[in-house]
Formats: C-alpha cells, structure tokens, sequence
C-alpha cells in the first residue's frame, strides 16, 4: 500500500474511532496533524519511551490535546506515524509551549533523522454501531 493511501486509512479510522454518535461535525474547529518520524533505529526503544511519556502526559494535563495515536511500519519500525487532534489551533500553540512538550522535544533530538507534519482536514467518517 502506498504510503499516502496508507496515511489517509489512518486519518480516517482514527477520526473514526473518536468521534461519536456523529460528532465529526463538531471537529470544525480542531487541528488534525500528522507527524511522520524517521527515527535512528538504534535509538528506537528509548524514542517510543520519550514518546508515550509525551502523549500521556499531554492527553492528561491539556484538555485541549484530544487524541494522540502512535503507529510504527511493520516492515520498518524506525518508521513512526502519529495522529494529533487538538481542539483548535490555539489548543495546539499551547501544547507546545508546555514543558512536558519541550521535555520531549530536547530528549528526542539527536534521537529523530527526519521529521514531516502534515496538517489534514477531516472529509467524513464511518464507524461500527457501538464503537
């Protein structure tokens, strides 16, 4: 699969799985972002650790960071896709001022060879009744 239909699968099902009873209308307003992350592969266990310290840290302390999820290519590890939503741009400016943030940022920087966000509008979303 093509790493651009790869990552619209992505967007669309984690959009999918978090809002509820229809609730994409309400995501007007909220930033969506993928992260796609080249990591040292040898630096790749202490990465993921810097990392969900992170996304913890910040879905727990920031009612404006929503949803974080994280996925690794199976074929390449070192390979990391991350889905962001936010309530809003604002919400977003403020999470990265945080320490917890610049925490993450300084730890991780000798850490990650190439690093690309990509900001994405959600279309629509589908999801199993009961989900």
């Amino acid at each position: 699969m093509k790493t651009g239909r790869f990552l619209q699968l992505l967007v669309y099902f984690c959009i999918s799985i978090f809002s509820a009873n229809g609730a994409h209308a309400q995501m007007d307003n909220r930033m969506i972002r993928l992260a796609k992350i080249e990591v040292d592969p040898a630096q790749l266990e202490a990465y993921n650790a810097a990392l969900l310290e992170q996304m913890q840290t910040a879905v727990r302390r920031e009612p404006g960071v929503l949803t974080y999820y994280a996925v690794a290519d199976k074929k390449n590890p070192n390979l990391i896709t991350i889905l962001e939503i936010y309530a809003d741009s604002s919400a977003y400016l403020k999470h990265i001022s945080t320490d917890h943030f610049k925490k993450y940022k300084s730890t991780v920087a000798g850490m990650v060879k190439k690093l690309e966000l990509i900001d994405v509008n959600l279309i629509g979303s589908a999801k199993q009744p009961g989900l």
